[in-house]
This record gives structure tokens, C-alpha cells and sequence, in this order.
């Protein structure tokens, strides 16, 4: 069974990968199956320039057929490094609570040093939690005081809630329509209780 293990990882790698990735590998098994059939043909007829151009074709399909299960591989394990540094970092940067990017980078990779050759991603990847985590506070803030600012204003409307909490507290001015719909959300929440 162990030399059936790299089989298997070839066929777990080809199911995850693209569509495109899948249709390209299906042409050099055409071809080889065809090839197949034009070698056997040329040994029952004897002929040996057929012979020889359809094994240069047989290796230039192999070639082909490896060329492709490689770019898979690397897909596969680009996707998986991804998923797994995403992971590292967040459970990283909810630890440490620290802001600053870079020093947010270079305590990951003296951590994790199996990501030293992987700066750039490590940056990507930092930015987009620190951003996440923003918007994440961001809307816990903004549902907070709304549900404050909403208890004392019950008898208002939604339009006059949103205007007067924009009005209170400018820094939401940009997400209006947010304010607008978490606005909603509690007043209808409130109804029902």
C-alpha cells in the first residue's frame, strides 16, 4: 500500500485543483492513447520511421503529462500553504495584539521560521486579518452604541436614529447605510421582545 500513497496524493491534488488544470491534463492521455494505437499499428506493419515518430511523440505527451501533474502539485501546495499560514497568523496576531505590521512579521518569522523564504506573503496575509480584525471591532463598536443610543431613543424612527447617531458620533458618517442596517436589525430585535 505505501506505493499506492503518492497516487492517492496525485488524485487528492487534481480533485482540489482548478477546472482548467483538470481539462488540461485530459489531452495528453487522448494523445497518448492514440499514440498507443499508432505504435501498435506500426509494429504489426513493420514500419520503423512510424515507430520512431510516434515514440517522440509518446515522450513529448509524457513530458507533457508531468509538466502538468508538477503545476498541480505547486497549486496544491501554494492553496495549502495559504490556508495554513492564514491559520498561524491570526491565532498569532490575536495573541500578541500587537498593530504594527512589521513588527507583526518579524516576530512571526523568528517564531516560525519555515516562513523566512515567504516575506511577501506573510505581508499579504497580515494586512488583510489586521483588516478583518478592524472591520470586526469596527462593527462591535458601531452595534454597541447603537443598541445604547437606540434605548434612549425609542420613539424615533429608523431614518431620524440613523441621522441623529451620525450627527453624535461622526467617525460613522462613512458607513451609513451600515448604521442604517444595523439600525434595523436591533429596532425589529426590540419588537419582538
Amino acid at each position: 500500500m505505501p506505493r499506492c500513497g503518492k497516487i492517492r496524493k496525485l488524485i487528492t491534488e487534481y480533485d482540489e485543483s482548478p477546472k482548467i488544470q483538470k481539462i488540461s491534463f485530459i489531452p495528453p492521455f487522448l494523445i497518448l492513447f492514440l499514440e498507443i494505437i499508432l505504435i501498435w499499428h506500426a509494429l504489426n506493419l513493420n514500419e520503423m520511421f512510424v515507430i520512431i515518430i510516434t515514440l517522440i511523440l509518446l515522450a513529448i505527451s509524457f513530458i507533457e503529462m508531468m509538466l502538468v501533474s508538477r503545476e498541480i502539485h505547486e497549486r496544491y501546495i501554494r492553496n495549502n500553504l495559504d490556508k495554513i499560514l492564514t491559520i498561524k497568523l491570526d491565532d498569532f496576531i490575536t495573541e500578541k495584539k500587537e498593530k504594527n505590521v512589521r513588527k507583526i512579521i518579524e516576530d512571526f518569522i523568528q517564531k516560525h521560521p519555515e516562513y523566512t523564504n515567504h516575506w511577501s506573503e506573510v505581508y499579504h496575509t497580515t494586512c488583510q486579518i489586521l483588516e478583518t480584525h478592524k472591520e470586526e471591532e469596527l462593527d462591535k463598536n458601531l452595534t454597541d452604541k447603537l443598541k445604547t443610543f437606540i434605548e434612549r431613543k425609542k420613539k424615533l424612527n429608523v431614518d431620524e436614529i440613523v441621522e441623529l447617531f451620525v450627527k453624535n458620533y461622526p467617525k460613522y458618517s462613512r458607513y451609513k447605510s451600515e448604521v442604517y442596517k444595523k439600525t434595523c436589525q436591533i429596532k425589529s430585535n426590540l419588537k419582538k421582545k
